[in-house]
């Protein structure tokens, strides 16, 4: 098996699994690579960097939080948040 990482540009309102739920849609609308596993997730109303691979191993180095891989997340926010909204962020 050669090992595989796919980077996927996740848009906003799809879902980091196959499968469709409810008003979400699933990767197999974008991706149609058979043996290919997410690697992390996203919300489905956020939009950005997925990784997908067929690799188990990779994929649990970077999922699995035993691991503590450094993650970096970019947020857009309306207005100007005060103190109490970035630290719920």
């Amino acid at each position: 098996m050669t090992p595989r990482l796919i980077r996927f540009n996740k848009p906003y309102g799809v879902l980091s699994q196959f499968t469709a739920e409810g008003k979400w849609q699933g990767l197999k609308d974008y991706i149609a690579l058979p043996g290919v596993y997410v690697a992390g997730r996203l919300d489905a109303d956020s939009e950005g960097l997925l990784l997908l691979t067929n690799d188990g191993p990779l994929q649990a180095r970077i999922a699995d939080p035993r691991f503590k891989m450094e993650k970096t997340y970019w947020v857009q926010v309306e207005g100007i948040p005060d103190e109490a909204a970035l630290a719920t962020l």
